[in-house]
């Protein structure tokens, strides 16, 4: 009895030192190829109340780091190296092995260097006498430097006069979850800047704001980075202007999506709606979210305006698992975990 009463006690102590074993592992340059040096590691405990800080160290000569205390629980960890002014995310999912953890990092530059703005969406949604404006920006960063212009911005838009200033952005690492970031004036008028670290891989940075609207009315706008720009209204919403073409509907929302040539556009927009309203529907009869579907070629006449419409259906999904003016919680994950199985329930009966 006493056997078994010491062997049940050696594997509960067992237990408890896997539950809070150290964390230890190196920070690699990326850029340079090799170990990095005076990196600030930091541990954190994801959870619902948001991230918590464990313990923080710095690497050594060789790049490596050791942090003594680990989170108890069961839900993921972060651990975080912060250099050149930037920091590096290493998500550990539940379970993962604690030991031999490399975190990439890379050096910095104020030029942009091979980061850019591959695609610029822009939803506008007239709903009570507001105009609500969602732009959301996919950079793409090929190669193994970080774009980090604090002075000048990483990210110049334009903020119509009637939106007062009042402007929300958020920043979405590769890998990352969303983070508020301020917005700043800029020497000229109605052109704001985001210092947001453009790291090798794909960035998301969202702007949002509203100003006094009643439909049918105009809207005018300023495009300042040479990307594809698509307009997004929902249903019921149309928009006509020169310079604005049709690419067509998405297939689940039914959302009108449109080509729009800048750097100044002025749009004609008729009809009120949102798109969150469309999502709701949407779920309500059993479609479970934004899906790719045949497009039928006769719509667009042309095959890359169907490809150009299919990386703006990806890119529209994001908005509605995540609305830029309400940071992501794990609240939100955990629902659009939920509704996962749902949807593919419905798929296997629509085949």
């Amino acid at each position: 009895m006493g056997f078994r009463f010491g062997g049940t006690l050696a594997a509960g102590l067992v237990l408890a030192a896997c539950a809070y074993a150290a964390i230890d592992g190196t920070v690699i340059n990326q850029t340079l190829g090799k170990p990095q040096a005076g990196a600030t590691v930091t541990l954190y405990k994801l959870g619902q109340a948001g991230p918590e800080q464990i313990e923080s160290v710095k690497s050594g000569a060789d790049g490596r780091y050791h942090i003594s205390q680990d989170a108890a629980g069961p839900g993921p960890r972060l651990v975080q190296a912060a250099y050149g002014d930037v920091t590096y995310n290493h998500i550990l999912p539940p379970g993962s092995p604690s030991d031999n953890v490399t975190v990439e990092v890379y050096e910095s530059s104020k030029k942009p260097g091979e980061a850019k703005v591959e695609q610029h969406a822009i939803l506008l949604e007239p709903v009570r006498g507001e105009l609500m404006v969602s732009e959301w920006y996919i950079f793409t960063n090929k190669g193994k430097v970080t774009y980090n212009d604090v002075d000048g911005g990483t990210l110049r838009f334009f903020l119509p006069p009637a939106a007062n200033g009042a402007v929300k952005v958020n920043g979405t690492a590769p890998q990352g979850m969303p983070v508020p970031q301020a917005a700043e004036k800029t020497h000229t008028a109605n052109i704001y800047k985001v210092a947001f670290a453009i790291k090798p891989g794909e960035t998301r940075i969202d702007v949002t704001y509203h100003v006094p609207f009643h439909a049918p009315g105009t809207f005018a706008g300023k495009l300042l980075e040479n990307a594809p720009t698509r307009l997004v209204v929902p249903n019921g919403v149309t928009l006509t202007g020169d310079g604005v073409q049709s690419l067509g509907q998405e297939p689940q929302t039914k959302a009108q999506i449109y080509d729009v040539k800048g750097p100044d556009y002025k749009v004609q927009i008729a009809g009120t709606g949102s798109l969150q309203q469309a999502e709701e529907a949407s779920d309500d009869s059993g479609g479970g979210g934004a899906t790719f579907e045949q497009i039928p070629p006769r719509v667009y006449g042309n095959m890359k305006w169907i490809l150009v419409l299919a990386f703006t259906i990806l890119t529209l999904g994001f908005i509605l698992l995540y609305r830029a003016q309400v940071p992501a919680t794990a609240e939100t994950v955990a629902k659009a975990a939920r509704k996962a199985p749902a949807k593919e329930k419905n798929e296997r009966r629509r085949r």
